[in-house]
């Protein structure tokens, strides 16, 4: 426990205090992003490269304070030391990719090529994997080729998904910080401590950055940390749910491991999946970008900057909170049909206030 408070300080500190010499630096080197009358929402140049620091606070903190000794057992389970080596490899990867995007832009097929080419490392190299359902819809092992296509697919989505809600101040760095704390807790009550540390050094350096992110924002993380952030969380997530129910005890065997982790990405997910059924329905594409979030609905309500992320986290907690209590339905498709019950009314709610509000201002 004393290392893994020691890595989110860490963390925390590294990003606190390197953050205003990064934003010194954007602004001489004009690395910003400039307003522009479309679907920007800011009204001033601001720094577009913050995901340098998330990144470098993420894999200092975790580097510094665990040593390949400590990776190997934890509570006699094996804790495979490739997995990391694969992990930072592929995380180089789209951290480079991204700070192309940020400072020259990337085309969306050349993004989508480097999410598929990190997918397939970390699925066919590392086996990290998703092999079933575990229990929703009464479905637990499916095949291996089910298996690598089903990890794929998700690994994107929620990579995507990162990136596409970073479209309001605080919005990205906080809901991966109430992702990456929810799953450090799991693994710390798993007893599976390097997971929770890399869980804790991301919070830590998200926390960090939220403080220059929180509206009104002084640097932006840009893709540099929305896709880093983004295959941080899917590779914790895969962990999480494939971890064996037998090495859980208390009412922790009753959680639906897939349910916790929908629940603590589903403001992503949710307005993702809506975003592109709009766009398939217009017979757009579905990486065109427009203002059409649910974020963005809730700034069309009158919200500021901040009412709107501080409802989005509230809506999370609640989420993850109704996951944990849902053990006692025993069921996992029960369990999803909950969660799913939950996003319809919040989802549900933004759309009367906002039609209302238009009404109003008729």
């Amino acid at each position: 426990m004393n290392t893994l408070i020691l890595v989110f300080l860490t963390s925390f500190i590294v990003v606190l205090y390197s953050t205003p010499a990064l934003i010194k630096v954007a602004v001489l080197k004009r690395l910003i992003d400039v307003p522009s009358e479309d679907r920007k929402i800011h009204k001033r140049s601001i720094p577009t490269i913050g995901g340098i620091i998330i990144y470098a606070g993420t894999i200092f903190a975790f580097t510094l304070w665990y040593s390949v000794d400590d990776m190997i057992y934890v509570d006699k389970m094996l804790v495979s030391v490739r997995e990391f080596k694969l992990i930072i490899a592929c995380s180089l990867i789209l951290f480079f990719v991204g700070v192309k995007d940020d400072i020259i832009g990337t085309a969306p097929v050349k993004k989508l090529f480097a999410h598929i080419i990190v997918a397939l490392i970390l699925v066919l190299m590392g086996d990290m994997r998703i092999t079933g359902l575990h229990g929703i819809f009464g479905v637990n092992e499916i095949p291996i080729w089910g298996s690598v296509f089903l990890s794929i697919f998700t690994y994107v989505v929620v990579v995507n998904a990162f990136n596409l809600i970073d479209g309001v101040d605080g919005l990205a760095g906080g809901v991966g910080f109430l992702a990456s704390c929810t799953f450090g807790v799991w693994f710390i009550f798993a007893n599976q401590f390097p997971y929770a540390a890399l869980s804790f050094s991301l919070a830590g350096a998200l926390l960090g950055f939220l403080i220059f992110n929180f509206s009104p924002a002084k640097i932006f993380m840009g893709d540099s940390g929305s896709l880093v952030i983004g295959m941080f969380i899917s590779v914790l997530a895969f962990k999480l749910i494939e971890f064996p129910v037998d090495a859980l005890k208390g009412i922790w065997v009753h959680v639906s491991k897939p349910v916790l982790v929908i629940s603590a990405l589903i403001y992503p997910l949710l307005d993702t999946l809506r975003v592109f059924i709009i766009r398939a329905l217009k017979g757009q594409s579905p990486f065109t970008a427009d203002r059409n979030h649910i974020h963005h609905m809730l700034l069309d309500c009158g919200f500021n900057h901040k009412k709107t992320v501080i409802i989005i986290y509230v809506f999370t907690v609640l989420t993850v909170g109704t996951a944990f209590l849902s053990f006692n339905f025993q069921e996992a498709t029960i369990s999803l049909f909950t969660i799913a019950l939950n996003s319809l009314v919040f989802l549900s709610i933004v759309l009367y206030l906002r039609k209302h509000k238009r009404k109003k201002s008729v």
